[in-house]
């Protein structure tokens, strides 16, 4: 016979034994819907990612042709004033140009690449400004490795030419300042121009355009910046952009 003390516990049983397996079974049922959730959010920026990275890519096919007609124009020039040793010279430094360029097919390079590519285009350009060209490249040694995305120094560079050195007669200056500050690397590109500015800001072309979207994807759009104004007889652009060594992020393909 049991005690009531047997019986107040086996009634308690018969009560809470349901409760517990309803509880265990919406339990379940919540962590099942969750993990369902996390599936699917999972998919979703996996497909996110293949997009952006996609569009990326499309991006970098875009900027290329780019480059390289304004390249073929520049040897064209000499190749019309029957300068031959120079065009010789400057087809010599496209060959090599393409050589280095199209060894890696990565969506994104180093600054030292990066920089490789802009020395062969401004050798180009040198044979044929001759002595009106000056330039200077200025680096901080420790962002030589930094991940960047490619012919964003270059884009700045082309716009320079394009945009004034091509349009005005006089001397052309232009100086890239590559260094780091804090956690970011700051790119900047300034060339002189014989037309007077105001200070004000410029939004800029496709060129940079397409430059601020392929930051915007290999970064993020609160991480980057592109900033274009034009005082006096100046034009200066500013790119800022997380600093991510390449050697520690082999595997990435968007940082």
């Amino acid at each position: 016979m049991l005690s009531m003390d047997a019986f107040s516990l086996y009634i308690m049983f018969c009560v809470l034994a349901p409760l517990l397996g309803a509880f265990t079974l919406l339990f379940l049922f919540i962590f099942e819907k969750r993990i369902d959730l996390l599936e699917k959010q999972t998919r979703e920026i996996a497909l996110q990612r293949e997009l952006q990275t996609a569009l990326y890519n499309q991006l970098n096919q875009e900027i290329q042709p780019h480059f390289l007609f304004n390249t073929l124009n520049s040897i064209l020039s000499l190749a019309r004033l029957e300068r031959k040793t120079e065009l010789i010279r400057s087809i010599e430094a496209l060959s090599r140009l393409l050589k280095f360029k199209y060894q890696t097919n990565s969506p994104f390079i180093t600054i030292n690449d990066e920089l490789t590519y802009i020395k062969y285009y401004l050798e180009i350009q040198k044979i044929r400004f001759r002595d009106r060209l000056h330039y200077e490249i200025a680096m901080d040694p420790s962002v030589g490795q930094a991940v960047i995305i490619p012919f964003l120094i270059q884009t700045f560079v082309e716009n320079a030419f394009k945009h004034s050195f091509e349009k005005y007669a006089g001397e052309a200056f232009l100086k890239i300042i590559v260094e780091k500050k804090e956690k970011y690397v700051h790119v900047t590109v300034w060339n002189s121009s014989s037309e007077k500015h105001e200070d004000q800001p410029h939004k800029g072309g496709l060129g940079l355009e397409n430059i601020a979207k392929r930051l915007e994807l290999l970064f993020s759009p609160e991480h980057t910046s592109i900033q274009l104004t034009s005082l006096n007889d100046k034009t200066n652009v500013l790119a800022v952009f997380p600093y991510v060594n390449k050697n520690e992020n082999q595997g990435d393909k968007r940082l």
